[in-house]
């Protein structure tokens, strides 16, 4: 079934339907655009809920994502949705931003605070002119009246936050401010994802939660990622790729039986969908797919 471009995830769940999504970042060179369109050709025909663009911190990506994500309105039947970060812009740069989405037509956008450009651990400070917390981005948005929008989520503890329930909080208020669903930071015990869900419903919140699937194709760059943005690569999941250690695709096999194992776990528990982080690649969410049996 095709999805109508402006129909929410909220509602999709609410008709009892399971959710897919792909994220895709702006290419940087001829090559990397080849590339992209290549996997969203791919993937085009599992009709993927949405599909999300990232957008670089202080807007280094920024004419490349409105210009893919307006290419993917205008030329596909997916449904693009638009990063956008309150790091380096003023309110007025943000509408402005907010303008060039919808003269693009796109009508669904990831609103997040993002990362200081020293990265995720480093000290937050707000831009002269600018807004301090996600939530007021989500209000600017929800302010059109013409965006659906998504969060992000955490499931184990952001690296700026006190708790896990302060991350809680944080995704309440943004619920509360307009936010419509939100999609999950990588991570590979399910349990941490049914926690989060658990904490966000206890605070009177009913909001879709995606979870976000990276799969472990390189554990070492899968740890430092996890360090920078507070995930951990649990001892056990190590374990079983590290025992395949020297024959790389065992190795790989065997990322894609852990992604795909995490995934039949979450969907059995209830999560709405699944979101995967592709890195402009196809090929793992397929194999994952494939060992889900699911079709085009």
């Amino acid at each position: 079934m095709t999805i109508d471009r402006g129909r929410s995830l909220a509602e999709l769940v609410a008709a009892g339907e399971r959710s897919f999504s792909f994220e895709f970042f702006p290419p940087r060179d001829e090559a990397g655009e080849e590339q992209l369109w290549r996997a969203v050709s791919a993937l085009e025909p599992y009709r993927p809920t949405f599909v999300s663009v990232t957008y670089g911190a202080g807007g280094s990506n920024r004419d490349t994502t409105v210009r893919v994500t307006g290419r993917m309105a205008r030329e596909t039947t997916l449904t693009p949705m638009a990063h956008l970060t309150c790091v380096g812009h003023t309110r007025e740069e943000l509408e402005a931003i907010l303008d060039e989405y919808e003269a693009a037509g796109v009508r669904h956008v990831m609103a997040l605070r993002g990362d200081p450009s020293d990265g995720p651990r480093a000290p937050w400070v707000p831009t002269e002119g600018g807004l301090q917390y996600a939530s007021e981005l989500v209000e600017m948005c929800a302010a059109r009246g013409t965006f659906r929008i998504g969060v992000a989520a955490f499931p184990e503890r952001h690296p700026a936050s006190a708790s896990l329930d302060q991350d809680a909080d944080v995704l309440a208020a943004k619920a509360r401010a307009g936010a419509e669903f939100a999609v999950t930071q990588m991570f590979f015990r399910a349990d941490d994802y049914f926690s989060l869900v658990d904490r966000v419903a206890a605070r009177g919140v009913d909001l879709p939660i995606l979870p976000g699937i990276m799969p472990i194709l390189n554990l070492n760059a899968i740890r430092r990622q996890g360090e920078l943005i507070g995930t951990e690569v649990p001892a056990d999941v190590v374990e079983r790729i590290r025992a395949h250690e020297g024959d790389p695709v065992a190795m790989r096999a065997e990322g894609i039986a852990l992604a795909a194992e995490l995934c039949e776990e979450l969907l059995a528990g209830g999560a709405p969908g699944l979101h995967f982080y592709t890195l402009n690649q196809s090929r793992a969410t397929l194999e994952i797919f494939e060992r889900l049996n699911v079709t085009v």
